[in-house]
């Protein structure tokens, strides 16, 4: 099969079903540098929109895809930082519409939302996914540590406005992280923060996977549910998913291909070579410890494997 350079998976999403990734930034290009970002710190930190890629290659990509037949349910523009650095977001959107009836959606960390280019490009996908993790400046500064020029009244307005503007589905994600954001005060200072955004779900997730800062830590079942309660959202960590997808027919090569976007851990990685009938899953764990491109992060006593 053939490889790709802008598309990946599909891979499970436990709120999409299988999810097909378009990714039209660089690795590592983001305006944030999350504190809990599973894949590490940021290292090119920009608040510039460009157009990395050219539009008409992605778009050619995605047309050979097709021609495979492999099941996916959604179209997620995502990338490996911010997608709407992304200059040309607009006509890719529109470009990925005009070939397939699947619905496409962009998980997005909001910040450039305060630009009216940005909002009106948006408006073109079916599913919108934006993140909100702290209810002012201070927690938004400790958490996402943007870029310099970014201010939380900001991107909090350009949030609110998008979402009274917008048709689609929005569904706003939050990030609740162990003596940060997780206090009953805290809590209710985010619904408060919440309630002018017009969206249709809020996902509460916690970092389940190795984060950027070794010492950053998940919150307890129990504050999941105090959130779920306070917000009046949805616990992803409640969320059913499919498997993982590659198309290597290598069982080592697709897991590599699977960690250069999607960090996995070692019951996933073992679970999907299964599915597979894979007969030296032992061999293979072996060859990806010796991997010098692989990060093995051992996080809440299991191990994780990600591409440096």
């Amino acid at each position: 099969m053939k490889k790709y350079k802008y598309l990946y998976g599909p891979v499970p999403s436990r709120r999409m079903g299988l999810s097909l990734g378009v990714s039209p930034i660089p690795k590592k290009y983001c305006n944030y540098s999350c504190i809990y970002c599973q894949l590490g710190r940021t290292n090119n930190l920009t608040n510039n929109r460009e157009t990395f890629y050219d539009n008409s290659e992605i778009l050619k990509e995605f047309e050979d895809y097709l021609k495979e037949n492999i099941k996916f349910d959604v179209i997620t523009i995502v990338g490996e930082g911010e997608p709407t650095l992304y200059k040309d977001i607009k006509e890719l959107i529109i470009g990925l519409k005009e070939k397939t009836s699947k619905p496409v959606a962009v998980i997005t960390n909001g910040s450039l939302l305060y630009e009216k280019e940005v909002r009106n490009a948006l408006t073109y996908a079916d599913i919108v996914l934006p993140s909100l993790d702290a209810y002012d400046e201070e927690t938004f500064k400790k958490i996402n540590r943007p870029y310099g020029k970014i201010k939380f009244k900001e991107i909090l307005d350009g949030l609110i406005m998008f979402s009274n503007e917008y048709k689609g589905q929005l569904w706003l994600e939050t990030m609740i992280i162990k003596d940060i954001n997780d206090s009953e005060e805290a809590l209710k200072k985010m619904k408060e923060t919440f309630r002018n955004i017009n969206y249709d779900r809020l996902y509460i997730n916690t970092p389940v996977r190795p984060p950027a800062e070794d010492w950053v830590e998940q919150v307890s079942d129990k504050t999941i549910q105090l959130a779920v309660k306070t917000l009046n959202g949805i616990s992803i960590e409640m969320l059913k998913s499919e498997g993982f997808y590659s198309e290597e027919e290598n069982d080592y090569d697709a897991i590599l291909s699977i960690i250069r976007r999607h960090p996995m851990n070692q019951f996933e990685i073992n679970s999907f070579l299964n599915t597979r009938n894979c007969n030296n899953i032992d061999e293979i764990f072996q060859k990806l410890s010796l991997n010098s491109n692989v990060e093995i992060v051992n996080y809440k006593g299991y191990n994780t494997y990600r591409l440096r």
